[in-house]
């Protein structure tokens, strides 16, 4: 068997001849297609390591997207929180100053909350009680019915300027200059409005108003309504004169409950920053029954301006 084989060798100097062993020629026949086998695994892997380094980068490159809009998104997040703080910050200082207005406005009009009352039960108590507040301040004579400038004769007994006889004064006398305007102190009906000779009030108004309360204006020199028409809280329905039994030009003043006369003074001092000082102060009215009267009532429309007679009055108190 023949296991070699010749190579010849062509030359200048000849020709020359080599013998090669048939193993030798396997082997170098298995290193080449070992080489090229390794070769071409080669050129596999870096291929295929190229498209998975391209793949990763594709990946690579994603979550940085998705790690930079989630980083913005927390800083919108952080931002948001602040501004959400910040909010419920000036919420929690809102509601501690709603709080205590609310307990102004509970001591005004003589609530005691409960302890465990949450705020909004406290709002509802209190909406209710400054309502029946508006509705007694717009139906009940309250504020002066001219500019303040105080009084000259109060209400009692007293030695009457005309008569010179000593009888009981049921109003008060008001120091007005000749056509000071008169208004109303409260929403009521014109009983009477022309000269009242049997009195001696000359020209005078009677408004009769809610729940037995009836005011009497007397020594007027001009009338500007009419009898039996409504009039409400804050109208102008006079000028103030020196008619009937008078010495000199002022307002007189009276309140009657149920036809009896009551101290007009305490009425004009009224207003809702001293709500609760009539009641002490006027004891004969039966005031507990009264709001349980109006207590189902509201008033659509309470006059919310004050006239000119009513703002100089609360200038004088303070």
């Amino acid at each position: 068997m023949n296991n070699h084989f010749t190579i010849t060798i062509h030359d200048d100097n000849g020709v020359k001849q080599f013998n090669i062993h048939q193993i030798m020629k396997k082997a170098t026949i298995y290193a080449v297609s070992f080489f090229a086998f390794i070769a071409l695994v080669a050129v596999g892997t870096i291929l295929y390591l190229n498209s998975s380094l391209d793949a990763i980068e594709v990946k690579r490159q994603s979550v940085q997207n998705a790690y930079t809009s989630l980083k913005q998104k927390n800083i919108e997040l952080d931002e948001n929180i602040k501004n959400t703080q910040l909010a419920l910050i000036d919420k929690k200082r809102e509601l501690i100053e709603v709080s205590d207005s609310l307990s102004e406005i509970e001591t005004l009009i003589g609530l005691a909350p409960v302890a465990d009352m949450s705020l909004q039960e406290r709002v509802n108590a209190t909406k209710l009680n400054s309502e029946h507040m508006a509705t007694l301040m717009q139906f009940i004579p309250n504020g002066s019915p001219v500019e303040y400038k105080g009084i000259t004769s109060k209400f009692g007994y007293r030695t009457h300027p005309t008569l010179k006889t000593r009888e009981l004064h049921r109003g008060i006398d008001m120091r007005a200059k000749m056509n000071t305007p008169v208004y109303a102190t409260a929403d009521g009906i014109v009983e009477w409005a022309g000269v009242h000779k049997r009195s001696g009030f000359g020209k005078l108004i009677i408004l009769q108003h809610n729940y037995g309360f009836r005011g009497y204006y007397g020594h007027l020199n001009k009338i500007v309504i009419k009898s039996g028409k409504f009039v409400k809280k804050g109208d102008l329905i006079a000028y103030t004169g020196n008619s009937g039994m008078s010495s000199g030009p002022h307002l007189h003043y009276e309140i009657r409950f149920i036809q009896r006369a009551v101290n007009p003074l305490a009425f004009v001092k009224w207003s809702v920053k001293n709500y609760k000082d009539i009641f002490e102060k006027e004891k004969k009215i039966p005031w507990q029954s009264l709001i349980t009267a109006i207590a189902h009532i509201k008033v659509q429309n309470p006059t919310q301006t004050q006239p000119l007679s009513q703002l100089a009055l609360q200038s004088k108190v303070k």
